[in-house]
């Protein structure tokens, strides 16, 4: 099992910037992936970004590509989401998840609420 806790979330202005953390506990070793999704209301979760644990490659969802950053300390179990000219379309519960070779892990979930 994989525990993972976000934070960091909260109520920026359009423009403003924002940085997510995920803290990841239990059987990291085993981690190929991690990753933020979100979920607007009324809408599906939807996938951000990705890292994977080993290289360190990123892939980022288009809508985000360019203004928000995914990022791993491999010595903390930590993944950040740094995340620069937030627009209101952006404001969701965004997910911490982690992935390994038979599973899939998900956070609580934070909040981020970007007003224009």
């Amino acid at each position: 099992q994989v525990q993972l806790v976000e934070s960091g979330g909260g109520l920026v202005q359009a423009g403003g910037s924002l940085r997510l953390a995920c803290a990841a506990s239990g059987r990291t070793f085993s981690t190929l992936a991690m990753g933020w999704f979100r979920q607007a209301p009324g809408k599906e979760r939807e996938y951000v970004a990705r890292i994977t644990w080993s290289s360190g490659s990123t892939d980022y969802a288009d809508s985000v590509k360019g203004r928000f950053t995914i990022s791993r300390d491999n010595a903390k179990n930590m993944v950040y989401l740094q995340m620069n000219s937030l627009k209101a379309e952006d404001t969701a519960v965004y997910f911490c998840a982690a992935f390994d070779t038979t599973s899939h892990y998900w956070g609580q979930g934070t909040q981020v609420t970007v007003s224009s």
